[in-house]
């Protein structure tokens, strides 16, 4: 099958190098400290976090840092399929590590000892790229919620196709069993907070295809910028700042 056509152009009319559109919206979840929702294309995914709270299990408590605690779930119509795994399988407690991790390496916990920071993740509607959109969202939700931070996460995915580099792939991109690769990135402190592979590839692809995911990273982090500098001044319009 051909992902990219002779006019250069993917199944969805992208370019190689084109992002899908990117969506937000923060404060959805009204009971929560902290919550977004976050669109990458067709997949769209929904984050709330609660703390920093007392830590309701002592034995987990930690004296110098904050526990922070994610769960990651995907709704059972979110794609289409009739059979969705139950809650707890593999897959989900693997992504909700990757992403207590990256999100780990971003919060201050230090600032809140004996405390713990929920962040529950939920995919509302999959095509592809999954775990980024659920970073992007999770790092928004925090910013919600005042969660003291070294820097925003921002996570884009790219992957290598008809040997082309391809950005930010879609489920049909995905599903072609072609390398791709998962990156997050700090992108003030320009560090890579998480970097994932599911096939082998040439180093010089390989060098590639993670630059086109960290320039990808790098213009969902200014999205993310814009919505949190247009919620602070909603917020300063509200109090009549």
């Amino acid at each position: 099958m051909e992902y990219v056509s002779p006019e250069g152009l993917r199944l969805d009319g992208r370019r190689p190098m084109e992002m899908r559109q990117l969506r937000a919206e923060i404060g959805t979840v009204a009971k929560a400290d902290g919550s977004a929702v976050f669109e990458m294309g067709n997949t769209k995914v929904i984050a709330a976090v609660y703390g920093p709270r007392e830590v309701q299990n002592r034995s987990q408590q930690i004296s110098d840092q904050a526990l922070v605690r994610c769960e990651y779930s995907m709704a059972n119509f979110s794609t289409g399929d009739r059979l969705r795994k139950p809650k707890g399988d593999r897959r989900s407690t693997e992504i909700s590590l990757v992403i207590r991790q990256t999100m780990e390496a971003c919060i201050l916990t230090h600032l809140m000892p004996r405390s713990q920071i929920d962040i529950f993740v939920q995919v509302l509607q999959a095509d592809g790229g999954t775990r980024s959109a659920c970073i992007n969202a999770a790092t928004l939700a925090l910013a919600d919620a005042g969660i003291p931070m070294r820097d925003i996460v921002t996570s884009c995915s790219a992957g290598y196709l008809n040997s082309a580099p391809l950005l930010d792939l879609n489920y049909i991109e995905d599903s072609a069993g072609g390398p791709d690769v998962t990156v997050a990135i700090l992108p003030k402190l320009d560090k890579v907070t998480l970097l994932q592979m599911d096939a082998k590839l040439p180093v010089d692809i390989f060098e590639n295809v993670m630059g086109l995911a960290i320039e990808g990273c790098k213009a969902v982090s200014n999205y993310i910028k814009e919505v949190l500098l247009g919620n602070t001044k909603q917020l300063e319009y509200r109090r009549g700042l």
